[in-house]
């Protein structure tokens, strides 16, 4: 092997980048999970879990195409830094104009164009991890990665505390916290140079001899978990305060931040040991099989306390498979040269769900309850690991 491929980025790159990604993260998790849901019970009049899902339904579309857009932009110009920095200052600026919205149609127009910015962040932000880190440090890269829902979710619980902040203030919170977390790696993250990245494909034991099937069932896989994590990301509040109409924004956000903060170190752990043991794919095999039991679990929930756990073993398997994904994603995509192009389809992998989700929550929830979402959930999950199984070196 050679030596310039032994080489790793330092620990500063890696975790000031890790803070970036957490960033993106809190770009959009409190506003999304908790804000949004909010405000449109301020405005919707009664149609909120409606006007929710068409909000959420125009604003993945509009995430998957500029995602795909940013990043064949960024890979054409071959430079990453400068489109995240402008993402971040147009995404900044968008999210805390959404308190001056009064009406859906408008709150979902601004939705888009907040998307649209927010994407020309977060494409290049996710292709720079490519440019640079090497296949034996996707494993620490993924359970670094691991810090953005966590972050995400704890940036939800702090902006929400009771007497911290009125709504609207908490949309500036959180621009302040983004640009907080995103600028130190602009300006101070310093990436070792790695030219093999950008030359050939690393021969990673994941690729093996059939690189497109890997990447068929890697990418169908995530999907699949993705729908699952989409429902709950959208409708967690509407299902505890369903179970226990006592539940507060607060307590809903504390929960989602406990879940996920508890997965980072998990996540570190195992993407380590999956980089020392050369089975890049066997924790995202164990994640999704996990991931279908907690759905199980949630689906026969009589009580606030066997939902909770439900949802703890559902959190915890599903956010150290999404993290470790994200990261064993750079090694198997097959042409460094339209990396950002490529995540970009990956990404779709991410915002799909958002169009899928609502119809499902909207024929399923009115007519049979969460118990059935939950179990086609599951079974959704159980397919996402058959496909990974048997996968090489699972």
């Amino acid at each position: 092997m050679p030596e310039d491929f032994k080489q790793g980025q330092p620990a500063r790159f890696l975790w000031l980048y890790a803070l970036a990604a957490a960033g993106g993260a809190v770009a959009y998790v409190p506003f999304l999970t908790i804000m949004l849901p909010l405000r449109m019970n301020d405005i919707a009049e009664g149609q909120e879990i409606q006007s929710l899902a068409y909000a959420a339904f125009a604003g993945a579309i509009a995430a998957s195409l500029t995602n795909i857009a940013f990043g064949w932009i960024s890979d054409r110009t071959g430079v990453r830094r400068p489109w995240i920095a402008g993402g971040l200052v147009l995404s900044s600026l968008l999210l805390v104009s959404m308190q001056f919205v009064q009406t859906v149609p408008a709150l979902v127009a601004m939705i888009v164009i907040w998307q649209c910015a927010l994407n020309m962040m977060l494409a290049p932000l996710a292709a720079w991890a490519g440019d640079c880190v090497p296949d034996h440090q996707k494993g620490l890269l993924g359970g670094l990665l691991a810090l953005s829902p966590a972050l995400g979710a704890l940036s939800g619980a702090l902006v929400t505390v009771p007497g911290l902040a009125a709504q609207d203030t908490r949309l500036v919170l959180v621009a302040i916290l983004v640009a907080l977390m995103v600028g130190p790696a602009l300006l101070f993250a310093r990436p070792l140079p790695m030219p093999q990245l950008m030359q050939k494909p690393e021969t990673g034991e994941a690729v093996a001899s059939q690189p497109h099937t890997t990447v068929a069932r890697m990418w169908l896989a995530r999907l699949l978990v993705q729908i699952a994590e989409a429902a709950l990301f959208a409708f967690l509040l509407f299902w505890f305060i369903a179970i226990d109409e006592t539940t507060t924004d607060n307590d809903t956000a504390t929960i989602f931040s406990l879940v996920l903060g508890i997965s980072v170190p998990l996540a570190m752990f195992v993407g380590r040991w999956s980089d020392r043991s050369q089975r890049p794919i066997l924790p995202l095999v164990l994640g999704s099989g996990v991931g279908s039991i907690g759905l199980l679990i949630m689906a026969f929930s009589d009580s606030m306390a066997v939902a909770v756990v439900g949802y703890v073993v559902f959190g915890l398997s599903t956010s150290i498979f999404l993290a470790l994904h994200s990261s064993q994603t750079l090694r198997v995509l097959p042409r460094p040269r339209t990396r950002g192009r490529d995540l970009g389809l990956f990404n779709l992998t991410n915002t799909v769900p958002s169009l899928i989700m609502p119809w499902l929550t909207l024929a399923l929830v009115p007519v049979f309850g969460f118990a059935a979402l939950f179990m086609l959930l599951a079974a959704l999950c159980m397919i996402a690991c058959v496909l990974l199984i048997t996968l090489p070196r699972a």
